[in-house]
């Protein structure tokens, strides 16, 4: 089963507009798909390289209040929403 989720996201290079999406398949077709992507010239990322790039990328000693947290929480949640219809 091959699930799909995409986040909508505008990202120009050589003359086109990319795409961010997130798909799930099984490990055994995993081969046959970086082959494909890498001849179309596509990036693929894992999971975790995302989370390990989020973090490596972060501050170290952010100090946010709990109502900043929410904000951003809330702004980032909403837009997602938004960003659907």
């Amino acid at each position: 089963m091959m699930t799909e989720t995409m986040e909508r996201t505008s990202t120009s290079g050589e003359g086109m507009t990319w795409e961010k999406i997130l798909v799930d398949i099984p490990q055994s077709d995993l081969m046959f798909f970086e082959f494909f992507a890498d001849k179309l010239g596509w990036q693929i990322k894992r999971r975790q390289t995302l989370w390990d790039e989020f973090i490596a990328n972060s501050p170290e000693n952010e100090t946010l209040t709990d109502d900043e947290i929410m904000e951003e929480v809330k702004a980032v949640r909403y837009a997602k929403v938004q960003n659907h219809y």
